[in-house]
């Protein structure tokens, strides 16, 4: 319970809120008028009265009547996790899709509590739960709410397809999706890899749009990273659905690096709700790798203990640091043995006749050197393992397996 209200309250500190007290109430189910019971209602109220609040937040989504009954009862604004997580998204979102994603999850949950919250909008000027569509809302019904959704959902439609044309121009790199939970330190590591000019913040959700770079992971590897955005216990629905072309990247990945925070006391309910996301998009059981992070804020005993309780759990994974020096040595080895394992170097011998299998080579595959012959054309290629199982099949290409052999760099 602790750990959830601290979790809340920071959210709150990132929507721009101080917090100035906590109640907590142990229900075996929610009252259906209020939530909270009857009497708990009158202690808040009067809290709220003795700390000068100015709103409410619950850790749990009320329904529209909930929040309505609540407001009237206490007199103040009065917030659910999913508002508050939606007022954060508003606040973070940077990018044209970033923008449309949010308001659509924004417009979708406030189309049944239109009368609670115009009603309140019309007298408030700006602050938390007010951003994205907000005040030019104010005066639409819900057919302009609907036209607005369907607008959006187009808008997020079309991005959706220009990035399945960018991940198809990209289908011969192998493509690494970042995934975790909110502020585990997956856009550190990915400017740390890449060594480019990532926004990173020490909060939650400090970064909504994804970010693609490549990265050189030595001895001529090399591979593509893209950050997606952080999960949450209990994130809105209606956000995933939002962002499912964001998403998109992750069921396109040919691996998920799962990054955890390994200095939270409570990384292992984390990675459930990671793994609960992953569900819901269908990418679980997807190729994965864990990546502990954050392991110079443990102690060695700490750290040891760790290792011993992640490999009990989950069996392979890593351990990474991003300020420690070569304290992400071990996830570059990792990677790159995955690249061996999924996109193997192998060398082709084709027929010089056979332009479409050299085409399909430059395109869907690495191109590592090129011998030209008089009857056939020698090239060494790094390729996904079922585009070199279709070689294979093929009598007029010999395919060579190089896994044994030092990988050949782009240049030579």
């Amino acid at each position: 319970m602790d750990e959830h209200l601290e979790e809340l309250a920071r959210l709150a500190d990132t929507a721009g809120a101080e917090v100035v007290g906590t109640l907590v109430q142990r229900l075996a189910s929610p009252h259906p008028a209020l939530y909270i019971g009857r009497g708990k209602a009158e202690q808040l109220k009067q809290l709220c009265t003795e700390l000068s609040a100015s709103l409410v937040v619950f850790d749990e989504d009320l329904t529209p009547a909930q929040g309505a009954a609540l407001e009237k009862k206490l007199g103040l604004r009065v917030m659910d996790r999913t508002e508050l997580i939606l007022d954060i998204f508003a606040l973070r979102a940077r990018t044209a899709e970033a923008r449309f994603q949010v308001e659509l999850a924004q417009l979708e949950y406030m189309r049944p509590r239109l009368k609670r919250m115009w009603t309140h909008l019309s007298r408030t000027q700006g602050g938390i739960g007010t951003r994205g569509p907000g005040e030019t809302q104010l005066e639409t019904d819900r057919r302009m709410i609907d036209r607005r959704i369907s607008r959006l959902r187009r808008e997020l439609k079309h991005i959706s397809r220009a990035r399945g044309t960018r991940r198809k121009a990209r289908s011969s790199e192998f493509r690494v999706a970042l995934v975790g939970y909110t502020n585990a330190g997956k856009s550190s590591i990915l400017k740390a890899l890449s060594g480019s000019d990532l926004f990173v913040e020490d909060r939650l959700f400090a970064t909504l749009d994804s970010a693609t770079r490549a990265v050189d992971l030595d001895d001529g590897y090399r591979a593509l990273l893209t950050d997606t955005v952080g999960f949450i216990r209990k994130l809105p629905h209606g956000l995933v659905a939002s962002f499912q072309a964001t998403l998109e990247e992750i069921a396109e990945a040919d691996l998920l690096l799962h990054v955890i925070d390994a200095s939270s006391p409570s990384w292992d309910h984390q990675v459930e709700a990671v793994e609960e996301v992953l569900h819901e998009i269908g990418a679980a059981g997807h190729p994965t790798l864990l990546a502990f992070n954050k392991v110079d804020q443990l102690t060695h005993g700490e750290e040891e203990a760790l290792r011993l309780r992640a490999a009990d759990l989950f069996g392979p994974h890593v351990l990474s640091s991003v300020r420690e020096q070569g304290g992400l040595e071990a996830l570059r080895s990792a990677l790159r043995t995955r690249i061996k394992a999924e996109h193997p170097t192998v060398e082709l011998e084709i027929p010089v006749t056979d332009g479409s299998t050299l085409a399909q080579a430059y395109r869907e595959a690495e191109v590592l050197s090129r011998t030209d012959g008089d009857v056939r054309v020698r090239i060494r290629v790094r390729a996904p393992q079922a585009l070199i199982g279709a070689w294979e099949r093929q009598p007029a290409i010999a395919v060579r397996q190089l896994d044994s052999e030092p990988p050949i760099s782009p240049e030579g």
